[in-house]
């Protein structure tokens, strides 16, 4: 399985929906991609939505932790949304959502980051 990647901009936010599997083949691929349009659109704050994601290891989590340390160099926030138990778990372990808030969907991380 691979991975879709689509990612909309409304106003400063990115917002990046995944499906599939986020692992080492398909890491490259998302990083690639958000940093070039965080850059490019000067983004301030990321919105993941991760229901669809069935899968991710710590290549996945390393990309998200990238685009973290980069929104917080614009003093922006990242909130994800949406998330699977499996990849909830991973992320519970990691102590990601120390520094990562999670919202239970698209429409409330919008809300939470005054977009919508």
């Amino acid at each position: 399985m691979s991975l879709a990647i689509n990612l909309e901009v409304k106003k400063d936010v990115l917002c990046i929906r995944l499906s599939g599997e986020l692992d080492h083949h398909t890491a490259d691929d998302l990083r690639e991609k958000a940093s070039t349009l965080i850059e490019r659109e000067n983004i301030k704050h990321i919105i993941m939505n991760l229901e669809e994601l069935s899968f991710m290891d710590s290549s996945g989590l390393g990309v998200i932790l990238g685009r973290y340390k980069q929104i917080k160099q614009k003093h922006g926030e990242m909130v994800v949304c949406a998330i699977s138990p499996s990849v909830n778990r991973l992320f519970e372990m990691s102590g990601l959502f120390k520094i990562i808030r999670l919202e239970p969907s698209e429409e409330n991380a919008l809300q939470r980051l005054g977009v919508a």
